[in-house]
């Protein structure tokens, strides 16, 4: 079983090294971390990207050059094994806040002027010790709202700016049990095959019971913007888990 220390080690490194260089200079250090192959996945409007070079003209450089001084706040670090692909990959994960002055408009976004976190999470498949593929997502919406745009009708949660682990561990540097991967993997699984089977049995409105065999009472759940947070598995259920379902039918 790999303790992941090489890939976290290089994967810590490169963001340190490509957050803190100046535009110019953002290509040549993501060249440096990456495969020849490398691929970068995004979101809407920036989709896939088939170089490091592509990756940073339509995605970076903009992003840098409308958020002054933007810094990443991370709060989640961690790496892993994955066997949703052919074969089990390594990859990190980084979840947190880009934070900037908003001081030009971004995607059609009017800026303000004031600081902007744009919730974000980015995760890093490696091969060997060199970054293969990258998946990053951000919410955009999130930075709409905070600019005083609502496209969406009201959320049903509330809007925050997501707070990090409440334990404030989320940074893990260090080598971590095997034992508690393995547990919390399980515990994934089994939720999610568990809300599979409500699909499966065409039911919207399971009682609270229900999520209750795979999550703590006093869970809280951190949405997207157009969804919200909430807190406890009651509000939970209603305020994203039964309208979003009873939703998604029309």
């Amino acid at each position: 079983m790999p303790d992941f220390q090489s890939q976290k080690a290089t994967a810590w490194s490169f963001m340190q090294d490509f957050d803190g260089a100046p535009l110019d200079e953002l290509t040549d250090v993501l060249i440096s971390y990456t495969t020849p192959t490398f691929h970068w996945r995004g979101m809407h409007p920036f989709y896939e990207k088939e170089t490091a070079e592509e990756a940073v003209q339509h995605f970076w450089q903009p992003l840098k050059q409308c958020f002054a001084r933007l810094q990443r706040r991370q709060d989640i670090f961690f790496a892993g094994e994955s066997e949703c692909m052919s074969e089990t990959a390594i990859w990190t994960c980084s979840m947190g806040h880009f934070a900037g002055l908003f001081d030009a408009d971004w995607l059609g976004i009017p800026s303000t002027g004031k600081l902007t976190f744009i919730p974000y999470a980015e995760f890093h498949r490696f091969d060997g010790e060199k970054i293969a593929e990258t998946a990053l997502f951000v919410d955009l919406m999130s930075v709409m709202a905070q600019a005083g745009q609502h496209p969406l009708p009201p959320q049903t949660g509330a809007f925050v700016i997501q707070p990090g682990p409440h334990t404030h561990d989320g940074i893990l540097l260090d080598p971590q049990p095997v034992e508690e991967g393995q547990k919390t993997m399980a515990l994934c699984e089994a939720m999610a095959k568990r809300l599979d089977s409500l699909n499966k049995a065409d039911l919207d409105n399971c009682p609270p019971e229900f999520l209750a065999k795979d999550w703590a009472d006093d869970m809280l759940w951190y949405g997207p913007t157009g969804i919200g947070a909430t807190y406890t598995i009651e509000r939970y259920q209603m305020q994203h888990q039964h309208p979003f379902r009873q939703n998604l039918r029309g």
